[in-house]
């Protein structure tokens, strides 16, 4: 790792619906990652309409640490509309999504911040993949071989815990709201020209509750999609026609 000085500030957007038995251990398990990896950073904790007491538990976790900050949708947006709050409301030069389910060990959030700096967009992928049922990895290589099909890339994996420079982000719209967000993004930016590195990451699945990933809706939304960002990236200004320089690695959290 790089002297204190030239590590990058991160903003940590966590999306959740309903993960009132989960985001506590999340919110543990990315402070001590960040712990050594970042020069500053923050959590920006968004309660995507949850019913239960998901929305309570941030509010005293934001209590008890000024590094947390909590969005609250007042109706479910979906994981990208969620992800999309959280991304508006960042300060850090870097975003990067963590799931509500806590399901990614602080090892394997540190070996994707350390590759920040690398390129200008950090691209995970699933190292292990027969931790995973065969209808998911069927599902989730299929989708990977469209997207890749259709637009010329050669991306491994689409819809892990991507690191974006901030402001690149925000030079594109994201349409979709559903799973599918993250790959729209990085179609975008890819065809505009950005950099990635890619690194392989173990998946060791939720804690507590069950994925949505293979709900029906949730695989028809991504297939529209699919389609919307077919018809989308046709329309001028889709691509962003100038690249942003990389951030400079000691940014810190404007007051």
């Amino acid at each position: 790792m790089s002297p204190a000085t030239s590590r990058p500030s991160v903003s940590f957007i966590v999306p959740a619906l309903n993960e009132e038995g989960n985001i506590e251990a999340t919110v543990t398990t990315i402070l001590a990652a960040a712990n050594g990896h970042v020069s500053d950073f923050e959590i920006v904790l968004v309660n995507d309409g949850s019913t239960d007491r998901t929305g309570d538990v941030m509010e005293r976790l934001a209590r008890n640490n000024d590094k947390i900050r909590v969005v609250h949708n007042k109706q479910n947006l979906g994981f990208g509309g969620a992800y999309k709050e959280g991304a508006a409301a960042a300060q850090c030069d870097y975003i990067i999504r963590v799931c509500a389910d806590n399901a990614l060990p602080t090892a394997t959030i540190g070996s994707i911040l350390e590759r920040i700096g690398d390129a200008d967009i950090v691209i995970p992928y699933i190292s292990n993949p027969e931790f995973r049922s065969v209808t998911r990895r069927v599902g989730s290589r299929g989708f990977t071989i469209i997207i890749n099909t259709l637009f010329g890339l050669r991306v491994r994996y689409y819809n892990h815990s991507v690191v974006f420079p901030r402001d690149v982000l925000r030079t594109i719209s994201i349409s979709t709201d559903g799973f599918a967000y993250q790959a729209e993004a990085l179609v975008k930016l890819l065809k505009a020209g950005y950099t990635y590195t890619e690194v392989g990451v173990q998946d060791v699945g939720r804690v507590v509750g069950r994925s949505s990933a293979l709900k029906p809706n949730t695989l028809l939304n991504v297939f529209r999609a699919i389609w919307g960002l077919t018809k989308d990236m046709r329309q001028p200004g889709a691509i962003p026609k100038q690249r942003l320089p990389r951030p400079a690695a000691q940014g810190k959290i404007q007051s």
